[in-house]
């Protein structure tokens, strides 16, 4: 991550990009596709309650796309279709482990109550649940399926 300053603008913008432009586009064409009682649900990140240094255009990226969730599942009112974020913790992925050291991987994991990293089905299924019929009453909400992290 870009530290906030002038010369990491081309970073900043990328991942804003990646995160925030990424979601509002998917979300104008679920506008279109998604039919009565459908289910959108996009991805925020449990990081935005830490404020990790070099973080702040992840964070802010992040921040957006939880504001857009709230705004679109207004904006879907009357088509019974429900809009929500899931916001992981630090969860076993190639990508969590890539430039990190096994003392920085234990540290983040000890970070949360349940003292381990998230697995990828704890966010699969966290998803399936919001995507569920039993998920059909949690709308414009952000689950953060992170262990406690935050």
């Amino acid at each position: 991550m870009a530290n906030i300053a002038l010369e990491h603008l081309e970073s900043f913008d990328q991942c804003v990009a990646v995160n925030l432009r990424s979601t509002f586009l998917l979300m104008g064409h679920a506008r279109e596709q998604l039919s009565e009682g459908g289910r959108f649900v996009t991805l925020s990140s449990s990081v935005l309650a830490r404020n990790f240094p070099g973080y702040g255009p992840y964070i802010a990226s992040k921040a957006g796309v939880e504001g857009l969730v709230r705004v679109f599942a207004n904006e879907l009112r009357g088509r019974q279709i429900t809009a929500n974020a899931v916001a992981p913790g630090p969860v076993a992925t190639e990508l969590f482990f890539k430039g990190k050291t096994p003392e920085q991987i234990a540290q983040l994991a000890a970070m949360n109550p349940l003292e381990r990293l998230g697995e990828p089905e704890d966010i699969a299924n966290t998803v399936a649940f919001l995507c569920s019929k039993d998920g059909g009453w949690v709308n414009g909400q952000v689950l953060r399926a992170n262990g406690g992290f935050a």
